[in-house]
């Protein structure tokens, strides 16, 4: 009960730093707009001044878009690191985000080339060839997994097929000419800015049907935790769990690349950080946790890329490496410090 009772403490505190850290988002950028602005905009007295535009058109898109990426990607983290039992596994350390990006490379060149102009809605093609990449390289890891039991092994083989797309995306980059060169270079950094509410739509059905839906795998990966066969006796099919994580992993991880860039480091370091937060492995309390702390954090990056007073925006890969690398590192040294 008194363990209960703290992690309501938690969460009821991560929301309120969740509801804060909103409103920070939406009042800073190159134009302050106060807290009372921002009230008067949502209320309607305020409308059809400069700032309600940049509010409804830029401001509140950013913000959902930031939302949903610190949401999308912790819980991408989480499964994985629950199927492969290893709390570095997430999209970037296996190769997901890189396959992600093999599969908006061939978007942005061959959609430069006209071949799907017509066939394809921008914001969903480039989604749906972003997924395919993500789960083409998820597929080949979880292939090697099968054969390989030494989990160090795997995370190395999925850095080698993260090293063969980056190796495919230069050979298309080479070929490209300048204009889409530049446009995917500038998509590489990252950036939580510019969505369309067309793209928002998109992005929030495919974020929120993934969470649903591993919601309902909650019960499967708690009894993964002791081992595979403690799984089975239960009743669990391992084979249909793996399935269902890959594809919400790789739908989670190619949504986001698509439209946000490869984000680094924020689905490795947020599991982590819940497990130590709430001191738990329990993933009715890790997915809630995850969800709420990378809100969080995206939201606090997404404000510290911004700038404030100043019309320049920092890549938001940027700002994420330098908050997820350092805990990343810290997993290292203290999985070393528990196996000496």
């Amino acid at each position: 009960m008194l363990l209960a009772t703290h992690s309501k403490l938690k969460f009821g505190i991560l929301s309120i730093i969740l509801l804060l850290v909103i409103m920070g988002d939406l009042m800073i950028g190159s134009t302050w707009i106060s807290f009372s602005e921002v009230y008067d905009i949502l209320m309607g007295t305020n409308a059809g001044t400069p700032e309600a535009y940049i509010f409804w058109n830029i401001r509140l898109t950013k913000t959902i878009a930031t939302i949903l990426v610190g949401f999308g990607l912790p819980i991408s983290g989480l499964l994985l690191q629950s199927l492969f039992r290893n709390p570095l596994a997430g999209p970037f350390v296996l190769g997901i985000s890189s396959g992600a990006s093999l599969g908006v490379a061939i978007f942005v060149m061959l959609g430069g080339a006209g071949l799907f102009a017509s066939s394809f809605f921008l914001a969903g093609g480039l989604s749906l060839f972003s997924i395919l990449g993500s789960l083409l390289v998820l597929l080949a890891v979880m292939s090697v997994s099968i054969r390989v039991n030494d989990t160090l092994s795997l995370l190395i083989v999925g850095l080698m097929f993260g090293s063969i797309t980056a190796a495919l995306v230069s050979v298309l980059q080479y070929f490209s000419s300048a204009e889409l060169l530049q446009r995917f270079i500038v998509w590489t950094f990252g950036s939580l800015g510019g969505f369309h509410w067309h793209e928002i739509g998109i992005l929030s059905v495919l974020v929120f049907a993934s969470i649903l839906y591993s919601l309902k795998l909650i019960k499967p990966l708690n009894a993964l935790l002791i081992n595979e066969e403690y799984a089975l006796a239960l009743g669990v099919s391992v084979k249909q769990m793996r399935l269902a994580v890959i594809i919400i992993s790789s739908v989670l991880s190619g949504a986001i690349t698509a439209f946000a860039g490869p984000i680094v480091f924020i689905g490795v370091a947020i599991p982590h950080l819940a497990r130590n937060l709430f001191r738990t492995s329990d993933h009715r309390i890790l997915l809630p946790a995850s969800l709420l702390l990378g809100a969080i954090l995206m939201l606090v990056c997404d404000m510290i890329a911004q700038l404030p007073g100043s019309s320049n925006v920092l890549p938001i890969n940027s700002v994420t490496a330098i908050f997820g690398a350092p805990v990343v590192v810290w997993i290292i040294l203290q999985n070393k410090r528990l196996h000496a």
